[in-house]
Order: C-alpha cells, then sequence, then structure tokens
C-alpha cells in the first residue's frame, strides 16, 4: 500500500449548494466549510468529499461528447423508484441509460451519478 484514501475532490460553482446536496443524498455531515471549499463526510477524522469553487466551470456531457464525465458516484438504493423520486426532489436530473439495476442521473450541476440496486 502507498497511501490511504483522503478524499475525493469536486469541482463546481457553488461548493455549498453542491455539498447539501450530496449531504442529503449520502447521509453525511459537512466537516468542513471554507466558502469556496467544503468537505462533507462521516466524521472529520475520516475520508470525506470535498467540493471546489471553479469560477470557470463548465458542466460534463453525458455520456460522451466536448467536455465527458472523469469520474462519477454509485449509491446503492433499496427500491430505484423512490430513490429516483428522492433525488429528483433534491434537484437532480435523469440522464439517458440505464437498466433494471441503476439509473444514470445528474447533479444540480451536472456531475452524473447512478443509483443502483446491484
Amino acid at each position: 500500500m502507498i497511501g490511504k484514501w483522503h478524499g475525493l475532490i469536486i469541482d463546481c460553482p457553488d461548493p455549498a449548494a453542491l455539498a447539501t446536496f450530496y449531504q442529503e443524498l449520502l447521509g453525511m455531515i459537512r466537516v468542513q466549510d471554507e466558502g469556496d471549499w467544503v468537505v462533507i463526510g462521516d466524521a472529520a477524522d475520516r475520508p470525506g468529499v470535498a467540493f471546489q469553487q471553479i469560477p470557470d466551470y463548465r458542466t460534463p456531457t453525458w455520456p460522451g461528447g466536448e467536455r465527458p464525465q472523469h469520474m462519477h458516484f454509485d449509491v446503492k438504493v433499496d427500491d430505484l423508484d423512490e430513490g429516483e423520486a428522492a433525488v429528483l426532489k433534491l434537484g437532480a436530473r435523469r440522464l439517458e441509460g440505464g437498466t433494471e439495476t441503476f439509473r444514470v442521473f445528474a447533479d444540480p450541476v451536472g456531475h452524473p451519478f447512478c443509483l443502483v440496486t446491484m
């Protein structure tokens, strides 16, 4: 092992707003908030997800195109229909693609993520 996972950093135009979306989606707490840098996680001493303000942020295109995704979250849910209703209420939007075991969405600033039942 070379090191231990510390965090995942996501570029966005408004870190506080996107962190709130993912707090609700993943059931995490806000562990750091410096305006242009917000971190959520299970606890302050554990790996987390950070949101970094990028003034010239451009939404990824799905599934390819000029600005393809570089990574995405897979979020396990018990029921895809209930999960979909909940993320749409938070501000996500449905994207093309999916099967009986997963559906593709975009967070409020366009990052793709999937709800999965696998």
